[in-house]
């Protein structure tokens, strides 16, 4: 009995670390191998790279602008800059909380090779 407890369990365990491993995902027609630390890869269950999404623009209460990618599952944040490396912020002309584009679809970028 116990010998067989301690088989359910080791196979749990490396059932487990094997969900931990590195990720693979299509990008564009040829299967490739994500780098682990590549911050510019969505690692979901439809794993791509975000270069190949098409961000919308999120404006914030304050009147500043953000970046944002939603696949339906992860979503994707950060702040859209200036030349300067300041933050985007518009005046009273553009409304708190408006999105621009269609956040709720994916859009893959047909020009991303």
């Amino acid at each position: 009995m116990t010998k067989t407890v301690y088989t359910i369990g080791a196979l749990a365990l490396v059932s487990l670390l094997a969900a931990c491993s590195n990720s693979s995902g299509t990008g564009g027609t040829t299967l490739t191998r994500f780098d682990a630390n590549d911050p510019d890869v969505d690692r979901g269950i439809d794993a791509h790279r975000l270069s190949d999404m098409r961000a919308s623009i999120w404006i914030d209460p304050l009147g500043c602008q953000h970046w944002i990618i939603d696949d339906g599952v992860e979503g994707y944040l950060t702040n859209r800059l200036n030349y300067d490396g300041t933050p985007r912020c518009d005046g009273p002309d553009v409304r708190p909380g408006e999105v621009i584009q269609d956040i709720q679809r994916l859009r893959r970028n047909p020009n991303a090779g």
